[in-house]
């Protein structure tokens, strides 16, 4: 069984613009692509915190992304095209080689949809350069997304 590790850690503000592509017929939101801006937030996050995008950490440090494992999303109130919204993301939970994510996604102080994820940081597997496989949480992100106190 995995140690868990809560820490406080950042929040980072991610924004999108909705767009009418981005609707079903009736003019709200598709549900899934809230789930693909959750996407987005999460490496957002990352960035924010200043951390490099996967394509540098493979080079350095062998990370190729942190790939989706579980997804919980609920969802509260619509929106349209036009409308302006945010996603606050922030880690909740780092353990050995996963971390959970929380996203709050409003719009202005109106939470529209919440959702989590776990996630794994990943390397290529040195056995078969076709897969992926986990590895520990590197400890210079976790210092990275640490809240300063």
């Amino acid at each position: 069984m995995s140690e868990s590790h809560p820490h406080k850690t950042r929040t980072s503000v991610y924004e999108v613009a909705i767009n009418f592509g981005d609707c079903d017929p009736a003019g709200i939101v598709f549900f899934p692509n809230f789930s693909k801006w959750m996407d987005a937030a999460s490496l957002n996050y990352f960035v924010q915190c200043g951390i490099p995008v996967w394509r540098e950490l493979v080079k350095t440090h062998g990370i190729v992304g942190t790939p989706l494992l579980e997804i919980n999303t609920k969802f509260i109130k619509t929106a349209t095209y036009g409308e302006t919204i945010h996603i606050d993301t922030t880690i909740t939970e780092w353990r050995a080689k996963t971390f959970t994510q929380r996203h709050i996604v409003r719009r202005g102080e109106t939470v529209l949809c919440e959702g989590t994820e776990v996630r794994a940081f990943c390397m290529k597997d040195p056995d078969n350069a076709d897969r992926i496989r986990a590895m520990p949480v590197p400890e210079f992100i976790k210092a990275a997304c640490a809240l300063s106190e």
